[in-house]
């Protein structure tokens, strides 16, 4: 997770801040709003993933007394921060712009500065964004690409894949704003720009945050690994029923897995014990992912009665 999630960031990372800063001065010299918001955009990006950055930093901390079970929910945290950052200071600044230059207008000097500016952007963000997809399709796997989103569990590769689709189609925004105000003469065209990279932003933000929500809640492994360990145990001789098996991401590389089972009642206690260590191993074995098993000796009719109350 954390080798080609990072790669993927400090990628973006470079690219953005260089970018940002070009960005700025070009909005400076010609005064271009959509030029300006997309400087606003770079920048929100390159903090966005110090953050990721910090994010997977802090996850990789030991368990101790406070977080017994570690701190890999940190960069889900942080992701989390990135959507709603994205949200007020990208789209909220973008939009604030664009509307300001609808209100008092204003022609945009030396034009041709800004579209060499976003020409290299563009191949920047290009860049970043092909190494971002071609991660994000090695994880994905055979699975769709809004199935993979959705299921994910390493935020850090779509929120990154996401930023950078939004970029690319808020640099292509800002050419035909600047484009449309330059030959038409209309300068509110520019202003227009803005805002709809605003609200590019804000849909980006609002999809990310929806995504990371589930996550920093509490998401259940994959259907295919519940279903695993509920036929590992299944498979045990000492299992009469499984009643339930309840899993969580604790962080991407790590999930917490709690079986209930009803044993036989002629097992005795010394057998249970060394069932219960085998089927541990097992399942520990079969998916390295689940770093911690629970198993609870239960009746199958408690489990009814619990259920029922």
């Amino acid at each position: 997770m954390s080798g080609s999630s990072k790669k993927v960031i400090f990628a973006a990372l470079a690219g953005n801040a260089l970018i940002s800063i070009t960005k700025f001065v070009a909005a400076g010299i010609t005064g271009s709003s959509a030029m300006f918001s997309e400087g606003i955009h770079s920048l929100v990006d390159t903090g966005n993933q110090v953050l990721l950055l910090y994010g997977l930093k802090q996850a990789k901390k030991p368990a101790d007394k406070s977080f017994p079970f570690g701190h890999g929910k940190e960069i889900y945290f942080w992701s989390f921060i990135v959507a709603i950052l994205i949200f007020a200071v990208g789209a909220g600044v973008s939009i604030y712009e664009g509307i300001l230059h609808i209100r008092h207008p204003e022609p945009i000097e030396n034009p041709l500065i800004n579209y060499i500016v976003l020409g290299l952007a563009l191949v920047f963000e290009g860049a970043a964004w092909f190494l971002a997809f071609k991660e994000f399709g090695k994880v994905k796997g055979k699975k769709g690409y809004v199935k993979a989103v959705q299921e994910g569990k390493d935020p850090t590769l779509f929120v990154i894949l996401f930023e950078d689709s939004a970029a690319m189609l808020g640099l292509v925004v800002a050419f035909v704003g600047i484009l449309l105000s330059q030959y038409t003469g209309i300068h509110e065209f520019d202003g227009l720009a803005s805002v709809i990279i605003g609200i590019i932003l804000a849909g980006t933000a609002i999809w990310l945050a929806v995504e990371t929500k589930s996550l920093l809640i509490g998401e259940s492994a994959e259907d295919a690994i519940v279903e695993g360990i509920r036929n590992i145990v299944a498979g045990c001789d000492e299992a009469e029923h499984v009643n339930e098996v309840l899993t969580m991401h604790m962080g991407p590389d790590f999930i917490l897995a709690t079986v209930s089972i009803d044993f036989r009642d002629d097992v005795p206690a010394g057998q249970l014990e060394q069932t219960i260590a085998r089927l541990d191993r097992l399942i520990k074995k079969t998916y390295p992912l689940v770093k911690r098993v629970f198993v609870e000796a239960e009746s199958r009719r408690s489990e009814v009665e619990g259920e029922a109350n």
